[in-house]
């Protein structure tokens, strides 16, 4: 085999590796893409983009796998590498603008599965790139083993079979849960720092001014005793990261005041949450689900709470529309679009423990509720 043959395959795999793993870890979890695409519009000044951010994460989510699925079985692939080498044109600059301004934390590329900060994302599209550059000089070698009309019937494959994933976890919940609230983790564990790990480190200094001239002083050498000096401001500079929990931000507000985080966190019983980051984006046929959950919860002393991150009027107007009768409590937004990607969603929790997951779509009827909750009870 001539050395530009294997080249090109070399250059097909990886490309073809990045592609498919960048769109299944996110197909399996449309929900957090939208999300993600959210904060950019948010972040480049176009929040209205966000009522389509839904449908453009199902279409880049597709488009990705599709090419990673043609790279590796050389489908069209001259078309292939124009369709990657325009999507990358795309992401490589807006990825630079994230490294360099950091107006969102995390770009979400390979969603929850692998999380890079914005400077390795960037270094990750350079590379991309630059392989994509190889493979058009490369596109010679090409031999697809299959005719013109074959190709594009394979290439239907990647595309339904993509959607059908992301419209199943769509509809239900991730069929892989990367996030740290997954069932089997254990909440108070995750938001512990462990003895001994790196705390964040600042760099503090103060501006003083002394005949109309600035001047920048540290806590070893500022003119504490000179009062020829003139206080100007006190800079603070993160120099470097110390340890972040893979939880840090979850707690439980009830009536605007009474912190129950421990409280449920601790019960050695069942706990029942609902999560739902938004009332007024919440799904009636969910709403109903819920207030038949919490009868059987009533019934059977089973603590259950609503947590929402709307505000007390909004609150107030969603308990008289729908007759809520389960107690309201407060959370971060983010927190609980991380917790379930379901609004409203359901999750069964022990000693801190999630012991269970479901969408309002997939919420278990009493007998299956009883069941479980006997079962964990008894572990």
């Amino acid at each position: 085999m001539k050395a530009g043959a294997i080249a090109q395959k070399v250059c097909r795999y990886f490309l073809a590796a990045v592609f498919l793993f960048s769109g299944i870890v996110k197909a399996v979890d449309p929900l957090g893409t939208c999300y993600k695409m959210s904060d950019y519009f948010e972040a480049f000044g176009v929040p209205e983009l966000s009522a389509v951010a839904l449908p453009a994460a199902f279409l880049m989510i597709i488009v990705e796998f599709t090419i990673g699925f043609n790279m590796l079985c050389s489908l069209k692939l001259k078309l292939t590498a124009v369709v990657a080498a325009v999507f990358m044109a795309v992401m490589t600059p807006v990825t630079l603008y994230l490294a360099i301004y950091n107006p969102v934390s995390d770009c979400g590329c390979f969603g929850d599965a692998l999380v890079l900060t914005n400077w390795q994302t960037f270094y990750k599209n350079v590379v991309i790139d630059m392989v994509l550059i190889a493979l058009f000089f490369l596109l010679k070698y090409d031999k697809s083993r299959f005719t013109e009309k074959g190709q594009w019937l394979i290439m239907l494959f990647p595309v339904f079979f993509c959607l059908g994933v992301e419209l199943y976890s769509y509809r239900h919940l991730p069929i892989i849960d990367f996030r740290p609230y997954k069932v089997g983790n254990n909440i108070s564990e995750l938001m512990t720092v462990p003895e001994g790990a790196p705390t964040d480190r600042y760099r503090t200094t103060f501006v003083y001014s002394k005949d109309g001239v600035e001047k920048e002083f540290t806590l070893d050498n500022y003119p504490a005793e000179d009062s020829t000096w003139t206080f100007v401001r006190q800079n603070v500079e993160l120099i470097e990261k110390g340890y972040t929990p893979p939880i840090h931000d979850f707690s439980i507000m009830l009536n605007g005041e009474d912190d129950i985080t421990d409280i449920v966190l601790e019960r050695e019983g069942s706990t029942l949450l609902v999560v739902s980051p938004k009332l007024e984006n919440a799904s009636e046929k969910g709403v109903e689900e819920v207030n038949r959950v919490y009868n059987w919860a009533v019934e059977n002393e089973v603590p259950m709470y609503w947590l929402t991150s709307s505000f007390h009027t909004e609150i107030e107007d969603f308990v008289k529309r729908y007759n809520v009768k389960c107690p309201m409590a407060q959370t971060d937004e983010i927190t609980l679009k991380t917790i379930i990607r379901s609004n409203p969603g359901l999750v069964l929790i022990k000693n801190g423990t999630v012991k269970g997951k479901w969408h309002y779509n997939d919420f278990p009827d009493s007998e299956k509720l009883h069941s479980i909750t006997t079962y964990i009870l008894q572990r």
